[in-house]
């Protein structure tokens, strides 16, 4: 059975990365941030239905919208996120975008469906709790298959109605890429078993991910395949013309160009 995840929402799924954000001739001091307030702003005006985010813990326990480890990359400080107060977070932010967060965002934008990536295995159980209202229009995901299902539990734990969506890990993702090429469907259904989509890269370096053998599993499966991260339109054609339902992009508005139905 489809998860309401799916419902009702333009195919294919145009899934904007961390929100939207463009920066060429851009202010550096004034940019809009990724998963910030503006940047998921951004993307629902462009119309998107999918935001793709990311979640780690503060120093207060709380669960925000950021990817990285630490804030070296955005305010060029070596400071592991989970080492900074949440209101000093916001204030760095507020020239940015501002801060979210989980919880704030899928308050503040209640029609948009959100690809939470939990980064932090800490904060598995809060994130999975702030979802529990909203896991209808909810996917979880991690690199670590672990965490995922930690923060799965933990929303239907808080009294989801319905678990929310699930996509592999790194190990799921391999297991997915090795067991498809075997033949029989059961044997893609039983790995993929409690996955609604398999995102995933073209590569991992130079190992091919992406393939028609692995489309047909994931559909054997009644499993959607969502592939990271592409923002040339000619790859994005490729990709769903070769049986991607979707791609995660950082150009949700090249994306909804290029993909809209005809």
């Amino acid at each position: 059975m489809t998860h309401p995840y799916f419902d009702g929402a333009p195919w294919p799924r145009v899934l904007a990365h961390r929100g939207l954000t463009i920066a060429e001739g851009e202010d550096p001091s004034h940019a809009v941030y990724d998963n910030s307030a503006l940047a998921i702003a951004a993307a629902h005006a462009c119309g998107v239905a999918y935001i793709e985010t990311d979640c780690r813990r503060t120093a207060d326990g709380d669960v925000v919208l950021f990817h990285d480890a630490d804030l070296s990359r955005l305010f060029g400080d070596p400071r592991p996120v989970a080492s900074v107060r949440t209101a000093e977070l916001a204030a760095l932010f507020a020239e940015h975008g501002g801060l979210l967060t989980l919880r704030e965002a899928l308050e503040s934008f209640p029609t948009l469906r959100f690809n939470i990536d939990v980064k932090d295995a800490t904060a598995a159980e809060a994130a999975g709790a702030a979802v529990s209202p909203h896991a209808h229009r909810v996917l979880l995901t991690s690199f670590s298959d672990a965490t995922r299902r930690r923060a799965v539990a933990a929303a239907v734990d808080a009294g989801a109605e319905i678990a929310p969506a699930a996509s592999p890990g790194r190990s799921g993702i391999a297991r997915a890429r090795a067991l498809a090429a075997l033949p029989g469907d059961r044997i893609a259904g039983r790995v993929l078993a409690g996955i609604d989509a398999l995102q995933i890269p073209v590569r991992y370096g130079r190992v091919p991910v992406f393939s028609p053998t692995l489309v047909r599993a994931a559909r054997a499966a009644g499993v959607e395949v969502h592939v990271w991260t592409i923002n040339e339109a000619a790859d994005m054609t490729a990709l769903v013309a070769a049986g991607a339902d979707g791609v995660v992009t950082d150009r949700a508005d090249l994306a909804l160009r290029v993909l809209a139905p005809s």
